[in-house]
């Protein structure tokens, strides 16, 4: 049989993805090494493998750095064709080598543009083009809490109107002998915590003057920057002992087994809790901090690599698709815990991707996750000073400000 005969045949059979001799080594690079998140993978990989394509993984845990890595490899001549990373500075850099893969027209000529929210499209969006896959939905602050455990302490989490009536419950939990909220004290998580708290409690403005693409100074020494700092003190003096450099997934595992009430974190704890066997709306509730003004969201997405072979670029592509398919976008969302991105997703939606969707109806009450928007090396002097406000209980709001003051004078003043 010839080879136009056997692409013939399965065409006609509806069985072809990518004739033998398209199919590329695709390396995959990204950070996520959870039971959830690995899950998740899966179901792209599969998917993926079946149009013909190997899928080579290089995988490098979470906040360990892996920006840099990724940009080593990329510099140092080896670099991965597919990656998750959402920082703009990143396909900046990509541009300047030459390496990049815009993917405006390949969206429009596809129509994935009209089934995503206009927040995802600005998030994928690098300087007036799109360069990024976008593959799931999450808010960082997030509180999921143990349902059975809030029904015999008395507590009804969803009547908190503000965090000072959720903190009013705190000692009534603790005689208990239950922790009232689960954290984790790394550095990535407090720095997670931080702006959640600034979304929630002092609003857009302030949050897009310290998170955003332009930060503005007045914003560092600030009312609403000093509200944010006493909001995390005390998330730092109701932390339990056993907090201090405790993995997220970890803590996750306090709420499902009962040990704390609830957590507040990114909303991937979702997959900790259905890797459990637990459900959402039954065993475990899931609502934004109390009162919020505003809550933080994050695209996860992945990039591709440009300047490739057709073969390279085609199978790049495949991958894309493979991310955006409407029945993938279901099947991810479970396996990993997280919302769709497609608003047309094939398949059942919980009732946590619920709450989630309702907060998104308002384009007032949402900001990007900074790692979208603003300069990275003001991102990592932030959680530096952070987590030393975090971890030394005697470091001063002043102080904090001040350090935060002259970094900005280091690094974008």
């Amino acid at each position: 049989m010839t080879t136009t005969t056997r692409l013939t045949a399965a065409l006609l059979c509806g069985t072809f993805f990518a004739p033998a001799a398209m199919a590329e080594e695709v390396i995959i690079y990204h950070n996520w090494s959870s039971g959830p998140e690995v899950a998740a993978l899966n179901v792209l990989k599969d998917r993926f493998e079946g149009m013909g394509h190997t899928w080579t993984d290089i995988a490098i845990p979470h906040d360990t750095g892996s920006n840099v890595s990724l940009l080593n490899l990329v510099t140092g001549g080896n670099p991965p064709n597919v990656f998750l990373e959402s920082s703009p500075g990143f396909y900046r850099d990509l541009a300047d080598m030459g390496m990049a893969r815009p993917m405006t027209e390949w969206y429009e000529e596809n129509g994935y543009l009209d089934h995503l929210p206009s927040s995802v499209i600005d998030s994928i969006t690098v300087d007036g083009e799109i360069m990024k896959i976008p593959t799931a939905i999450h808010i960082d602050g997030m509180v999921y809490y143990n349902m059975d455990v809030a029904e015999e302490l008395g507590v009804d989490p969803m009547a908190w109107d503000s965090l000072d009536a959720m903190f009013a419950d705190f000692d009534m939990i603790r005689d208990a002998g239950v922790v009232p909220i689960a954290i984790g004290a790394q550095q990535w998580q407090i720095g997670y915590l931080t702006h959640a708290i600034a979304a929630s409690v002092a609003g857009p403005d302030f949050y897009n003057g310290i998170y955003g693409g332009e930060v503005d100074p007045a914003m560092i020494d600030s009312d609403e920057m000093r509200l944010v700092l006493d909001w995390l003190r005390k998330f730092q003096e109701a932390a339990d002992e056993g907090s201090v450099n405790r993995d997220w997934n970890v803590t996750t595992n306090m709420v499902i087994t009962g040990d704390a009430l609830m957590q507040i974190h990114g909303d991937w704890m979702k997959g900790e809790w259905t890797a459990a066997g637990k459900v959402a709306g039954e065993d475990f509730g899931c609502m934004q901090i109390p009162g919020a003004m505003a809550v933080p969201v994050t695209v996860d997405a992945w990039g591709i690599l440009g300047d490739q072979s057709e073969e390279m670029d085609a199978a790049e592509l495949d991958f894309a698709s493979v991310v955006l398919d409407p029945e993938v976008q279901a099947q991810f969302a479970a396996a990993k815990g997280s919302t769709p991105v497609r608003l047309d997703a094939a398949g059942e939606i919980d009732a946590c991707s619920q709450a989630v969707l309702g907060y998104l109806e308002d384009p007032e009450h949402q900001v990007a996750n900074p790692h979208t928007m603003v300069d990275a090396d003001w991102q990592s002097s932030l959680w530096d000073v952070l987590f030393n406000f975090w971890s030394d209980p005697s470091m001063t709001t002043d102080e904090a400000i001040e350090q935060m003051q002259s970094n900005y004078d280091l690094i974008l003043g």
